[in-house]
């Protein structure tokens, strides 16, 4: 049989499902846990610690897309080459994949904070945003189906330079205004240099009246 195509990310006609609807689970050939849920349920010893990474986050190195999932079982010396390959992984690490985890905080992302670039971690309980600030080259943020709900927890995001990319949707702040309308309006005021929101290009005032 051939294998699995990597899972598709959300955007464009392609919606991130919310809490309330069933994620349907990658095939295990897939080199990466989609965006808004998915995978296996791996218990987190430390949310920045490189056992926690080892274990459930699938990895991109500088070098490009490796397919390479960050677990390595095979061979006899393979828990002491997993210890070895950890230390450079997390030097390198740009895509860390945490959906589905029971996360409740951000605490210990200092150890990625210079080098990630994507970071996945839909289908949590995060509330609070503490922490965030230290990804200095996050640009591609997906936390649907976490818990924030204040807008004070939101503009943190503000304070990521390079974020560009962010799925939000089914946390009880996005839910309670896309109700009422303002969402991407309200969203985009507070963290204005989102060039995606939702899978949706976010259209800046100055290109609606060129157009």
């Amino acid at each position: 049989m051939p294998p699995a195509a990597p899972p598709q990310r959300p955007g464009g006609e392609r919606q991130p499902c919310r809490r309330t609807e069933a994620a349907a689970a990658p095939s295990h050939n897939a080199p990466l846990t989609p965006p808004w849920g998915g995978g296996e349920k791996v218990p987190l010893p430390g949310l920045g610690s490189a056992e926690g990474s080892e274990k459930c986050a699938r990895a991109l190195t500088s070098a490009g897309p490796s397919n390479q999932s960050s677990d390595s079982s095979n061979g006899r010396n393979g828990k002491s080459n997993n210890n070895q390959r950890s230390s450079s992984q997390m030097e390198n690490l740009r895509i860390l994949s945490l959906g589905r985890n029971n996360i409740k905080n951000l605490n210990g992302l200092e150890a990625v904070g210079d080098t990630l670039e994507e970071l996945w971690i839909s289908y949590n309980f995060i509330e609070k945003l503490k922490g965030i600030h230290v990804m200095k080259k996050l640009k591609i943020l997906y936390m649907s189906n976490n818990l924030v709900k204040d807008w004070a927890e939101f503009v943190k995001l503000a304070e990521l330079p390079c974020l560009e990319d962010l799925v939000f949707v089914g946390n009880p702040l996005e839910e309670k205004h896309s109700a009422e309308g303002n969402w991407i309006e309200e969203a985009t005021k507070r963290v204005p240099k989102l060039k995606k929101l939702d899978g949706t290009p976010v259209i800046k005032e100055d290109e609606e009246e060129d157009n």
